[in-house]
């Protein structure tokens, strides 16, 4: 009989590959093989053919109940308590390039003479944002026919039923999801929507402009080093098919110190009794935490964006441990480290100690 390795292990190994931004098969199998087996708290050494069979097989909708359960106990444990409110933030991109197609989840990528020069993967990712501590949630890859648009819609209902309508106050989203209905879906799940205002639009659009360019701003307030002008208003016609009775909208300008500035236009369904201009301006504003601590950190730190090996359920249990790995440092760096007297550490301060910690001892040769 073939010795049987413990799933535990090597879905713990997995974790702890991605927390030590070394996700590679291979460099998972160089630790395990090592000396600092012990310390990682593996009891059997192995290669990464077998993590390469283990993630083809393991079951993807486990792993998501337990994200969805961390979640929900860190509310419970009161991580998000001096946060005035908690959001959704949803928002796509790409990872993974071949020459070739190996899966049914790679598409074609095309240059400007619309020839097919490579494949890559598009994956859709929802996360925690204006909390303070951004924690990716959940995500949905999608094949050649499926859109973006789509799986965002299908994302929020699985959220939903895991997390539940009271979890967060707000989805917020780029103007692309900006349609009647996917900001119906978000509302038929229990949840108010801020999302963006672009041309694609372009009544609505041009009917804000027309408005907010005769007017001064309505408030203006410091940010830090930054002044912001905002105007607002809450009787806009929705356009055709969006059931709204009104929409509102708001425009930012931000003012940098060298004199550079950036301009927005917000939709929201929040009514200027509910939530103020400056607040309304702040979950806008959360919609950047998922490229900037969802992608960027996951992409460029932690594996998010290479492949492993070419598999459709692989790639997601891999993507998947990606934001569980992501969640656990930042809850552990963030919320718990913050209770010794020492200052919070650095994500790569945690990682350069974790790496130490699991080094084997060094002795000098003294003969």
């Amino acid at each position: 009989m073939s010795p049987q390795i413990p799933a535990r292990a090597l879905l713990w190994s997995l974790l702890m590959g991605h927390r030590l931004r070394e996700p590679a098969f291979h460099a998972i199998e160089a630790r395990v093989k090592s000396e600092a087996r012990r310390a990682w708290g593996v009891g059997r050494s192995f290669g990464d053919d077998d993590l390469g069979y283990f993630t083809e097989r393991l079951g993807v909708e486990r792993l998501r109940e337990a994200l969805a359960e961390v979640r929900r106990r860190a509310r419970r444990n009161k991580v998000f308590e001096g946060a005035r409110f908690i959001g959704l933030a949803v928002d796509g991109t790409t990872g993974g390039r071949r020459r070739k197609s190996s899966c049914p989840l790679c598409q074609g990528h095309r240059n400007a003479a619309r020839e097919v020069v490579g494949y890559r993967y598009h994956v859709v990712m929802a996360a925690v944002v204006g909390t303070g501590l951004t924690l990716p949630v959940d995500v949905e890859p999608y094949a050649s026919g499926d859109s973006e648009y789509a799986v965002a819609q299908r994302l929020l209902r699985r959220v939903h039923g895991h997390l539940g309508v009271r979890f967060a106050d707000y989805v917020v989203a780029d103007g692309e999801f900006a349609t009647a209905p996917f900001l119906h879906t978000v509302g038929k799940l229990g949840w108010q929507v801020v999302a963006r205002l672009k041309a694609n639009l372009p009544d609505l659009f041009q009917a804000v402009e027309r408005r907010f360019r005769s007017q001064p701003s309505h408030t203006t307030f410091r940010q830090g080093e930054d002044r912001v002008e905002i105007w607002d208003a809450d009787d806009f016609d929705p356009w055709e098919s969006l059931r709204w009775e009104t929409v509102r909208v708001i425009r930012y300008r931000q003012h940098k110190p060298n004199g550079d500035g950036l301009e927005a236009f917000w939709l929201t369904d929040f009514s200027s009794q509910a939530v103020n201009r400056r607040s309304l301006y702040l979950r806008a504003k959360s919609r950047w935490e998922i490229e900037n601590q969802g992608f960027n950190d996951a992409k460029n730190r932690y594996g998010f964006k290479p492949i492993c090996r070419h598999h459709a359920n692989r790639l997601l249990i891999v993507w998947l441990l990606t934001c569980l790995a992501l969640t656990v440092e930042r809850l552990y760096r963030l919320r718990y480290l913050h209770r010794r007297t020492h200052p919070v550490r650095t994500a790569i301060e945690l990682v350069r100690l974790l790496q130490r910690s699991f080094s084997p001892p060094a002795f000098a040769d003294s003969s």
